[in-house]
């Protein structure tokens, strides 16, 4: 990913390390140097400083007083919290959609998950496509929804999820038919406004991501010994 110019300095800086956390080129429990990135990106410390704020308040990133930061650690324990606390945030999303989507919102919702599933039956499926066109779903359902309380949780969980994506990018691409479906079956409980169907395919597909990454990133564990 090539650094550019930013409108939010911090906020670009965050962005372009969060690439290479999700995507391993920073790998978990690695330093994360201030004054290195601020020389490579050529901006100042305190501009690096604010946006490894950023990358904490995202669960990308641990910092510690007087020993500075590092990537944040996903082994199969944390990736279980993370898909718990994730999952139950889903499904408040979902209950909600149910109970406030109106007709004007059919398009856009219809829409968004059409996409996701457009990029799950590609040929040769690109994972960051498929993560980001899932996502979209997920942003325009906290659009409907109206809740920015829940809607910044969600945010904030973002990179997180899209990290334990990327490190098991190879069973999530092998699952991406079961993907399509799943985003299929929540549209059609959603459209009835059957929130405890809505629920139940999240927790089945939620608790099903939860296991793939889990014997991904025990398989890396086993490796690394």
């Amino acid at each position: 990913m090539e650094f550019q110019a930013p409108n939010t300095l911090a906020e670009q800086i965050a962005n372009y390390l969060a690439q290479r956390i999700m995507t391993g080129q920073i790998r978990p429990g690695e330093r994360i140097q201030e004054a290195t990135i601020a020389a490579e990106l050529k901006v100042s410390r305190a501009s690096v400083k604010e946006a490894l704020y950023t990358l904490e308040r995202w669960h990308l990133a641990d910092i510690t007083p007087r020993k500075g930061a590092s990537a944040s650690v996903l082994d199969a324990s944390h990736a279980a919290e993370l898909y718990d606390v994730y999952m139950h945030l889903l499904i408040m999303l979902a209950r909600r959609l149910c109970e406030r989507w109106q007709e004007k919102d059919r398009e856009s919702l219809v829409q968004s998950v059409a996409r996701v599933t457009q990029q799950m039956q590609a040929r040769k499926a690109d994972i960051t496509a498929a993560v980001e066109a899932s996502f979209s779903v997920m942003e325009t359902c906290c659009e409907v929804v109206g809740n920015p309380y829940l809607t910044e949780a969600l945010s904030n969980f973002k990179p997180a999820v899209s990290r334990a994506y990327y490190l098991s990018a190879d069973r999530y691409r092998q699952d991406l038919d079961r993907t399509g479906e799943f985003f299929l079956k929540l549209t059609r409980a959603v459209l009835n406004r059957d929130a405890d169907e809505a629920e139940k395919q999240i927790t089945g597909f939620a608790n099903h991501q939860k296991q793939l990454i889990q014997q991904s990133l025990t398989g890396d564990e086993a490796a690394g010994q």
